[in-house]
Order: structure tokens, then C-alpha cells, then sequence
């Protein structure tokens, strides 16, 4: 069975590749292992060791706490099917939402800002 943090861990590597514009073999070339394993690790199909996880944070140039943020565990550690995973996490998972990340990110630092605002304006009118 999954363990929450591993399937959390997993889709915090998945978004931060695609942040990255990096493939799957890209990362696996990277870590030097095969990407059928970035794709095990991706879903939580496979835990991820220290070692590995490590490697992985070089290779996508984060920190490894990155990949634990939106986790918080309950007094007995993990509580189950909440699993204290942010919903964030859930929306990242989607690739139209990444996909709309990395294009907003793209976009000259002035014009970023005049799109934001504008887009506050228009959640607002709703």
C-alpha cells in the first residue's frame, strides 16, 4: 500500500521536473538510473532512499525539504487519508495547472505582475 508522504514526495518531484521543462529519462539520465523509476517514484509506487532523494534535489537544483512542503504529520505521525497534504499538492499534480505555472513564469517580471493583478480583478468580479 502507498504511504501518503511517499505519494506526496512523488508528485513534488513530478512538479518540480515539469517546472523545470525536464523529461522523465532527462531526470533518470541525471540521477543515473532508469526512468522507468522516475515514473515509480512519480506516483509512490516506490519509495524514494535518502541517498536517491538527495541526488534528485541536485539534479532539479532544490533543497530536500522542498519535496516535504505542504506535509504535516499529526501527533502519531501521518494522519491517514488526509495524510496533512495541502491541497495545493493536489492542484500542482494537474498538467494544465503546471502548465500554466511555468507559461505565467515566463512572462517578463512587469507584464507577470500587470497579469496578476488583472486576474485579481477579474476573480473579484465573479
Amino acid at each position: 500500500m502507498k504511504h501518503p508522504v511517499d505519494v506526496h514526495v512523488g508528485k513534488r518531484v513530478r512538479h518540480r521536473r515539469w517546472m523545470v521543462g525536464m523529461t522523465q529519462q532527462q531526470l533518470a539520465t541525471k540521477v543515473g538510473i532508469k526512468f522507468q523509476q522516475i515514473q515509480k517514484y512519480e506516483t509512490g509506487m516506490n519509495r524514494i532512499s535518502a541517498s536517491r532523494l538527495w541526488d534528485i534535489s541536485l539534479a532539479l537544483d532544490v533543497p530536500v525539504a522542498y519535496f516535504f512542503e505542504g506535509v504535516e504529520a499529526g501527533e502519531d505521525g501521518v494522519d491517514g487519508a488526509a495524510a496533512g497534504i495541502s491541497p495545493v499538492g493536489d492542484l500542482l499534480a494537474d498538467k494544465e495547472a503546471l502548465d500554466l505555472v511555468r507559461s505565467y513564469y515566463a512572462i517578463p517580471e512587469n507584464q507577470r505582475r500587470q497579469l496578476f493583478e488583472l486576474a485579481r480583478v477579474l476573480s473579484n468580479a465573479a
